[in-house]
C-alpha cells in the first residue's frame, strides 16, 4: 500500500470511529430528510429582511475552524456557501460534543438566526444542529485565503474521472453545467415556441446513417444481427417528416467510434431539427436566433473564447465555400484538377493520402486553411456536392454545389445544415457513390439505407434539416476550450491498477 492510500485508509478509519461515537450518543448520522427553509443565496441576497430572523439551513462543511468553546464554519448548499458560527453556550454541551465529532465534507443542518460578525460577514448564529451525513472518505484539499481558492482540485485527470469531487471543490466546474442545463432549456423553449415537436429516434439501428462516421457495433443475440448505435438521427427524423409531423427536433447522445480530441468524445449530444417547406436560409435565420437566445439565456451576448470577444449580437456572416478557398489560396477550386489540389496540400504541408476523392481534398484544405481563420460567426455556404451527399443541388443549376451552410465561430464548426435532398432517385444515386468509395476503403461514408429511400420514394416535402453539436456550443458559450470540460462523464481509458 502507498504512503498516500495508507493515510487515507487512515483517515477514513478515524472518521468511522468518529461515526461510531456519533451512533453510541442516539444519533443517527444518516437521517432519512430534513427541511430547510432557505438556499444560502437567498439569505446573503436579503439581509436586509432576515437578519435576527430564525432560518434553518442545510449542507456540506468545506472550511471548519474550532477555538474552544466557539467554532467558524462554511457550508456549501446547492446555491452558494454561508458562514456559520456554532458556540457550546448556545446550543449545550452534548450539542457541542457532537459537532466535535464532525469533519469537513460532512453534511449538516443548522437552525439559527442571521448577523453580521464583526468584519461584516453575514452569517447565521447556529441555535440547533443536525448531522445529516458523515462524510468518511476525505476531500481533495482545498484552500481558502481572503474567499480565494488556491489550492484546488486543478489535476483534469482526476476531476473527469471524478466529477463529484470537481463539483464539490471547483465552483467554475458547477457554473459551466449549471450554465449547460440553462443552455439547453432555452434551446428547446425557442423551438417549442415555434412549434417544433421534440420526438426520440432509435439509437439502436439496424443501418446507420446521417453522417460520415464510424460507428460503434453491438449484437442483438434475441435477432441474431448486427446492430449499430447511432451516428446521426437524420435518417429517422426525415421519414417523420415524410409522415407529415412538420416540424421534428430530438436533442440525444449520438456516438461515433472515432478519435478523442479537444472537440471530439465518442458519446455526444447532438440537436438536429427538421423543417418542412423550408430551406437552408430559413434554417440559418433559426440557428443565428438559437444562439442568440442561448448566449442570453447564461448573461449576454459579448463572449470571451480564449484570447478572442466575439459579440453574438451582430448579423453573423455569410461567405461561400469556394469563396473563401480562394480568397486563402488565390486559386478557383472548383475549376482545378485534382494533381493541383493535392500540391495545394503539398504547398501547405497539409498531409493527405493521394488516394483521397477530390472532396475529401478540397474538405482537409478547407479545415487547415480556412476554418481556423473564421473567428467572428461566419455561415460557410454552398458546398461541394461530393462531400454534402444528403443535400439539395443549388437552385441556381449549378450540377456540382450543394445548398449547404456550416456554421463557424472561434474556428470552429457549430452548424450544419441543408436544403434536405428529397428527390429518391438522386438519394439512391448519391448513397450508391457513398457505397463505392466504402469500397473503396472509406469507413466514414454512407452505407445504402434501403428502407430510408423507400421512405422517401412515398414522397418528402421541400425540407431545412440542422445539426447542432451541443457539446461545443456549450463549450463556446462557458469559454472551455476542451469538451471534456462540458460533459459531466467524458469517456476516459480505464486505469491500471
Amino acid at each position: 500500500m502507498t504512503e498516500k492510500n495508507n493515510s487515507i485508509k487512515q483517515i477514513i478509519d478515524f472518521r468511522i470511529e468518529k461515526m461510531k461515537k456519533i451512533r453510541e450518543l442516539g444519533i443517527e448520522p444518516y437521517p432519512h430528510r430534513f427541511d430547510p427553509s432557505h438556499k444560502s443565496i437567498e439569505i446573503l441576497s436579503n439581509f436586509h429582511k432576515l437578519e435576527n430572523q430564525t432560518v434553518c439551513v442545510a449542507g456540506r462543511i468545506m472550511a471548519l475552524r474550532k477555538m474552544g468553546k466557539a467554532s467558524f464554519i462554511h457550508i456549501k448548499d446547492g446555491r452558494g456557501k454561508i458562514q456559520i458560527f456554532i458556540k457550546k453556550d448556545n446550543v449545550g454541551e452534548n450539542v457541542y460534543d457532537l459537532f466535535n465529532l464532525t469533519d469537513i465534507g460532512d453534511f449538516i443542518g443548522i437552525d439559527g438566526f442571521v448577523f453580521k460578525t464583526r468584519v461584516g460577514e453575514i452569517s447565521i448564529s447556529a441555535q440547533k444542529f443536525t448531522v445529516l451525513s458523515k462524510s468518511i472518505r476525505p476531500l481533495p484539499i482545498v484552500k481558502e485565503k481572503d474567499e480565494e481558492v488556491y489550492d484546488a482540485f486543478k489535476d483534469k485527470e482526476l476531476r473527469y474521472r471524478n466529477r463529484h469531487l470537481d463539483l464539490i471543490v471547483n465552483d467554475e466546474s458547477r457554473e459551466t453545467f449549471i450554465k449547460r442545463t440553462k443552455i439547453v432549456n432555452e434551446i428547446r423553449n425557442t423551438l417549442n415556441s415555434k412549434h417544433f415537436m421534440e420526438v426520440e429516434t432509435p439509437v439502436l439501428q439496424p443501418i446507420y446513417g446521417g453522417a460520415n462516421a464510424r460507428p460503434f457495433t453491438t449484437y442483438h443475440n434475441a435477432l441474431d444481427q448486427n446492430l449499430f448505435l447511432r451516428i446521426a438521427d437524420e435518417l429517422y427524423l426525415k421519414r417523420l417528416i415524410i409522415g407529415g409531423l412538420e416540424k421534428v427536433y430530438e436533442m440525444s447522445k449520438d456516438f461515433r467510434n472515432e478519435g478523442m480530441d479537444r472537440n471530439h468524445n465518442p458519446e455526444f449530444t447532438m440537436l438536429e431539427f427538421y423543417w418542412a417547406y423550408a430551406d437552408y436560409l430559413d434554417c440559418m435565420n433559426l440557428v443565428e436566433e438559437l444562439i442568440r437566445n442561448a448566449a442570453k439565456a447564461i448573461g449576454g451576448f459579448k463572449i470571451k473564447w480564449g484570447e478572442y470577444e466575439i459579440d453574438l449580437s451582430q448579423k453573423f456572416e455569410k461567405k461561400s465555400f469556394y469563396q473563401l478557398l480562394e480568397e486563402e489560396t488565390g486559386s478557383d477550386l472548383s475549376k482545378i484538377k485534382k494533381d493541383e489540389m493535392l500540391e495545394l496540400c503539398n504547398v501547405n504541408s497539409i498531409k493527405i493520402d493521394k488516394n483521397s476523392n477530390v472532396g475529401q481534398i478540397l474538405d482537409s484544405l478547407m479545415s487547415n486553411l480556412v476554418e481556423p481563420k473564421l473567428i467572428n460567426p461566419t455561415f460557410v455556404i454552398d458546398y461541394p456536392k461530393s462531400i454534402s451527399p444528403l443535400a439539395k443541388l443549388k437552385r441556381d443549376g449549378s450540377v456540382d454545389i450543394v445548398e449547404r451552410f456550416e456554421l463557424f465561430i472561434g474556428g470552429a464548426e457549430f452548424a450544419n445544415s441543408f436544403s434536405e435532398l428529397n428527390d429518391p432517385l438522386d438519394q439512391r444515386s448519391r448513397l450508391e457513390e457513398q457505397s463505392k468509395l466504402k469500397d473503396q476503403g472509406d469507413e466514414e461514408a454512407h452505407p445504402i439505407d434501403e428502407e430510408f429511400i423507400k421512405a422517401i420514394e412515398v414522397g418528402m416535402p421541400p425540407t431545412g434539416g440542422v445539426g447542432i453539436g451541443i457539446d461545443r456550443l456549450v463549450m463556446l458559450l462557458t469559454n472551455n476550450r476542451w469538451i471534456r470540460d462540458v460533459i459531466l462523464f467524458p469517456t476516459m481509458k480505464l486505469e491500471k491498477d
